[in-house]
């Protein structure tokens, strides 16, 4: 009986320990709000609640926008009235001057509707504008707003439909960190040097801190990555299934990108697809060395399906020149095709000499696998130093990376080639004896 009993009870913990609390379900809203909080840009605490699961209305995230720009004192000198008719005392000012910058618009000329829940479109708008993108200029447009949002990094995760508060300030939690488009600064930062925000606050609760972590890697850096997909013959790209798959990275927002040689080697057609799930092709090859191992593409900013972005997230480049044996790396990549990753690590050697490549290579303890190849290989200010590109077959954490430094110095200026070409280019430079093996 007692057995018995202690079975049921054993069985009962692993069922309850199995099943997830609301506030396990909700500590990713509750990490955020607790951040916007000590930076005074929410009020309330864990403990008093911040209604998470509320849904998030369109006057709160005036407020909460006004606030994130470090614009409350300019709000509240304003005197520009929009000539909203239903808008509380409470938020009037934020609604106002928001209106006034051309962040927010009303329903109607009349009515702001202050209490409709915000959607992930309407908050990501707001938010892109506040930080000098135009929808009027082009640069997204509003009913794709939160996949625009997410395709060049402000935002980690896909959102769509009316926002719960805890949505709302996990985005604005995502968004501290991101630089406006003109380059002067991340949210963060702006809010520290104008007296908004404490500078110590920031740095305790990490967001000012040039060294990253694997999570604020992945947060912030992981919509840069893409899957690589390689077409050799028309019949695969017909029946769209790929010879193979890699990795590969953007450095620049105009779909400018980096993988190895070996994984478009041969391909007539290659495509890109994102963290957001869409795939854009690639349209030419800007430079490329087969010795080295490297290859830089020109990806098309025009989709599969005909959408065209204005903008890519994109990685900044290092090179090998600072690194040393022990330094902690991070790999972000498709490992065997299977979604995008991230892997920790350190380096073990910082010039390894391999028979395959021309230039010695990274050797670090970052896991990668077959369909990494191509992937990037980070330091921990997020910052570009090999390309991802195999591994020791009989050792143990030994992945090798070339060096992404050849690309700092490569002229890509030219119109490129397209793939096909660059496979015709290197078969007429395999001797006639490797072709017949």
């Amino acid at each position: 009986m007692k057995k018995r009993l202690f079975a049921l009870l054993c069985a009962l913990v692993l069922l309850t320990t199995a099943i997830p609390s609301a506030g396990a379900l909700a500590g990713e809203a509750n990490r955020s709000a607790d951040i916007l909080s000590t930076l005074g840009l929410v009020n309330g605490t864990t403990n008093a609640g911040y209604d998470l699961t509320a849904p998030a209305t369109r006057a709160q995230a005036a407020v909460l926008l006004v606030r994130l720009a470090g614009a409350e004192e300019a709000a509240a000198a304003d005197p520009w009235f929009a000539g909203y008719r239903d808008v509380p005392a409470w938020c009037k000012d934020a609604v106002d001057y928001a209106t006034h910058q051309g962040w927010l618009t009303g329903i109607t000329p009349l009515d702001f509707q202050p209490n409709t829940a915000i959607t992930a479109n309407a908050w990501c708008t707001s938010l892109l504008r506040m930080l000098g993108y135009s929808d009027e200029n082009g640069d997204f447009s509003v009913s794709d707003a939160a996949l625009f949002a997410q395709r060049i990094g402000l935002i980690s995760v896909a959102y769509s439909g009316a926002l719960t508060r805890g949505d709302m300030f996990e985005i604005a939690r995502d968004a501290l960190t991101f630089s406006y488009k003109d380059g002067s600064g991340t949210l963060i930062e702006h809010l520290v040097d104008s007296g908004c925000t404490s500078r110590s606050a920031a740095s305790a609760l990490g967001l000012l801190a040039p060294e990253l972590t694997a999570r604020q890697v992945a947060d912030r850096h992981m919509a840069a990555v893409f899957r690589l997909d390689l077409y050799k013959t028309q019949e695969e790209i017909d029946a769209g299934t790929p010879s193979a798959n890699a990795s590969g990275f953007f450095i620049m927002s105009d779909g400018l990108a980096v993988t190895n040689y070996h994984t478009i080697d041969g391909g007539i057609y290659a495509t890109a697809t994102l963290s957001t799930g869409e795939v854009y092709p690639v349209e030419k090859v800007l430079y490329y060395d087969a010795a080295i191992d490297i290859a830089v593409l020109q990806v098309s900013p025009t989709s599969t399906t005909g959408k065209t972005t204005s903008a890519f997230a994109f990685l900044e480049l290092a090179g090998t020149h600072d690194i040393r044996a022990g330094d902690t790396v991070y790999a972000l990549g498709n490992p065997l095709g299977l979604g995008l990753a991230v892997s920790s690590g350190i380096i073990s050697a910082t010039a390894r000499d391999v028979e395959r490549y021309a230039l010695p290579c990274v050797m670090s303890s970052a896991d990668i696998s077959q369909g990494s190849s191509g992937g990037a290989l980070l330091n921990v200010y997020g910052q570009v130093i090999a390309v991802t590109s195999g591994a020791y077959l009989y050792g143990n954490n030994m992945y090798l990376s070339v060096p992404v430094d050849p690309v700092l110095t490569a002229d890509l200026s030219g119109e490129g080639l397209t793939l096909k070409q660059v496979a015709d280019i290197q078969a007429a430079k395999t001797p006639a004896a490797d072709k017949a093996q």
